[in-house]
């Protein structure tokens, strides 16, 4: 994973492998300017640490401090996706509802496609209309594992062949 903060919060949390990495990373230091750190920094402890309860199963909602740095329409997509419940998944017709805009489909995918900050800002958690697995940075096998560990630990019911 690639991290990163500014003394506003985490900026970055993001797969090293991931295709468009280097266009995120790019984003991310044209917006945070020199106040931008990849090394250390005191957020990465608490970071560090609610990982790990995440994916011991002790955790579903985090509060480590972001500083989500995009547009202001990405922003907006991006805390959309913090509100999608643990154990959960929306599709991108439904976030696009959600968000007030239910023609805004193709860019609201487009902003989660730029999000930076895996896991804790959930794209995993947003599927196609028809319950399948579409676009994931992580590639679709993390985004499985992801959906099935919220679902274990969430108690809920899986859903259709991916959780099968």
């Amino acid at each position: 994973m690639r991290i990163g903060a500014t003394d506003e919060g985490v900026c970055l949390f993001d797969f090293q492998y991931r295709k468009s990495i280097d266009a995120i990373m790019a984003r991310i230091e044209r917006l945070a300017g020199d106040k931008f750190s990849e090394g250390e920094h005191p957020h990465f402890q608490l970071l560090e640490s609610q990982i790990g309860e995440y994916f011991s199963g002790e955790r579903k909602d985090f509060d480590v401090q972001l500083h989500l740095l995009g547009t202001p329409f990405q922003k907006s997509v991006w805390m959309g996706l913090v509100q999608i419940p643990y154990g959960d998944t929306r599709s991108y017709k439904q976030q696009s509802i959600f968000l007030g805009n239910e023609k805004a489909i193709r860019a609201v995918a487009g902003a989660n496609g730029e999000n930076g900050i895996a896991i804790i800002v959930p794209c995993h958690r947003v599927i196609g209309d028809n319950g399948s697995l579409v676009g994931y940075g992580g590639g679709l096998q993390r985004k499985k594992w992801l959906l099935e560990h919220e679902r274990k630990h969430s108690g809920k019911t899986g859903q259709g062949s991916l959780f099968a």
